[in-house]
């Protein structure tokens, strides 16, 4: 660390001196870093700073080196920047995501410093949930999804999720000829036209929640791709992102009223003029579209990939059948 994010980090703490710790990841292909500091005399004990190479022109692991690729990961930051600045603070503890101290601008990077989640206790990572950890990321989706619901995203992705389609040409592109590619802008132009519109967390696989030990609830971070949206996309990818294809067929009914009794009662709670009982048909009726328009991802990404599985075929064709007559 050099003298002058010390003082910066020192300024927006009150801590009398930082040091360095361990550096917890590096971000995708190479556009920077996250890492712990430790403070002295803040009433903290440590942060973390997300480091953003704001120049960088990373390398992708699986080759999509384009300059749409990079425009599109150099505002991913400024989204998550403005997130961090404006909305965060907007959520409640029912979605907990980690305080932002502020945000410090370089010639060179981006320096987002926030607060240490493993240190407020949320320092369980998981690769696998048991159905109780499932409800408990679907139940922080909900409140999310309820606290923004109506908002414009203003600064945000206008459209949220790293796949959406206006954001995938090369993906789509490189696309099998097939029925759901035939279909991919409209079930893009169905989802985008939803009546309820909420801001979606944009990439909420199992990797970008915190759990804790003894209390079931989690945190949530990464919010590169958030923006305005249908509830169903953060619902059908998390959900993708943690069971496997029999566990997905097995549950999908009472995961999907274990999130909606918690929407419906999270819009009671903030009196958010909806209706509730039109906005769960509605929502409930995208779900499969909403997970076709993740896997018509998939498959011009990486068709190799273990999400196309037999569910994940099985419900697209759901979802096309709903579009014929939609």
């Amino acid at each position: 660390m050099n003298q002058k994010l010390i003082n910066d980090v020192c300024r927006l703490t009150g801590a009398t001196s930082v040091t360095q710790g361990k550096v917890l990841q590096s971000l995708w292909s190479g556009y920077g870093d996250i890492v712990r500091v430790f403070l002295s005399g803040a009433g903290l004990g440590s942060l973390v700073l997300k480091r953003i190479r704001a120049k960088a022109m990373g390398q992708h692991p699986r080759g999509w080196n384009t300059d749409v690729g990079h425009q599109r990961k150099l505002k991913s930051y400024q989204v998550e920047i403005h997130w961090y600045q404006e909305w965060s603070a907007l959520c409640s503890p029912a979605c907990r995501v980690p305080r932002c101290y502020g945000v410090l601008d370089y010639p060179d990077e981006y320096i987002i410093v926030l607060e240490d989640l493993d240190a407020s206790g949320f320092d369980q990572r998981k690769t696998a949930l048991n159905l109780a950890e499932v409800h408990a990321c679907l139940r922080w989706l909900a409140h999310f999804h309820a606290r923004f619901l109506n908002q414009n995203p203003q600064q945000l992705w206008p459209v949220g999720t790293y796949w959406h389609l206006a954001t995938r040409p090369d993906e789509l592109a490189a696309m099998a000829p097939g029925e759901l590619k035939d279909a991919a802008v409209r079930l893009d132009q169905v989802l985008n036209n939803a009546q309820y519109q909420t801001l979606v967390h944009g990439d909420a696989k199992v990797a970008n929640f915190c759990f804790r030990d003894d209390v079931p609830a989690v945190a949530a971070v990464d919010f590169q791709y958030v923006g305005g949206g249908c509830g169903m996309k953060d619902v059908a990818y998390l959900l993708g992102s943690c069971l496997d294809e029999s566990e997905c067929q097995r549950y999908e009914s009472s995961l999907l009223d274990v999130y909606f009794s918690t929407l419906t009662q999270s819009v009671a709670q903030l009196n958010v003029a909806v209706d509730s009982v039109a906005l769960e048909h509605e929502w409930r009726r995208l779900f499969p579209m909403a997970w076709a328009d993740f896997h018509r991802f998939i498959l011009g990404w990486m068709p190799e990939h273990k999400k196309n599985n037999a569910y994940s075929e099985c419900i697209t064709r759901r979802a096309l059948q709903d579009l014929a007559v939609y």
